[in-house]
């Protein structure tokens, strides 16, 4: 959790110089992470007119959400941090862009089903470990007033995972080692999100 409010921190600043230089600058947050519990914020400012850095960083609160019966530790918990770069079609913050990150973390998670079909083995596992990444991203922003942009984005790419896995009865919280400092290569949806961003220095 430090490590996150340092991220903040550091975005914060970054956004703070680009509105005195009279960049446009956005802080904005992901709903749909919201419905997990996690916290999340990311920055974004404009560094040409048709490029924009964006960083993203999320956290759930350890122990605080768990998915059914506690004593059987169904929980989702992890960290991640999202550098991105993006090249705007038309102006930085206005509809389409192309985008390419990075992406590191680490997680805890076991006893629960994913969408589409996404890790099947934590249904009856529990994973603890970290992971760092590459992907691309295609994504667009709706004017909405002249400081809120709607956005919406989706992204693919390649995670690695280094991890032990504990095995138990439906993600029991009695489970054994069954894996230490175990790897796997990952590849598919790295980014997906609905945003509601408040751009500072807007021009519209």
């Amino acid at each position: 959790m430090n490590r996150l409010l340092k991220i903040l921190l550091m975005a914060t600043v970054v956004l703070c110089w680009g509105t005195a230089k009279g960049q446009i600058a956005g802080l904005k947050t992901n709903v749909l992470n919201w419905a997990t519990g996690t916290v999340n914020f990311a920055g974004e400012i404009a560094v040409t007119p048709k490029m924009t850095l964006n960083v993203a960083a999320a956290s759930n609160i350890p122990g605080l959400i768990y998915f059914g019966d506690k004593a059987k530790n169904r929980k989702l918990w992890n960290w991640t941090v999202q550098p991105e770069v993006r090249f705007w079609h038309n102006e930085a913050f206005n509809r389409g862009f192309m985008g390419v990150h990075l992406v590191t973390g680490a997680y805890d998670a076991g006893g629960i089903k994913l969408p589409l079909g996404l890790f099947p083995d934590l249904a009856n596992n529990r994973f603890e470990g970290w992971m760092a990444g590459v992907g691309v991203s295609y994504g667009w922003q709706w004017y909405l007033t002249p400081h809120f942009n709607l956005e919406a984005t989706l992204g693919f790419g390649y995670l690695y995972l280094q991890y032990n896995r504990f095995g138990g009865p439906e993600g029991s919280a009695s489970q054994v080692m069954n894996q230490k400092d175990a790897t796997h290569h990952y590849f598919g949806p790295t980014k997906l999100g609905v945003s509601i961003s408040y751009l500072f220095g807007s021009k519209k």
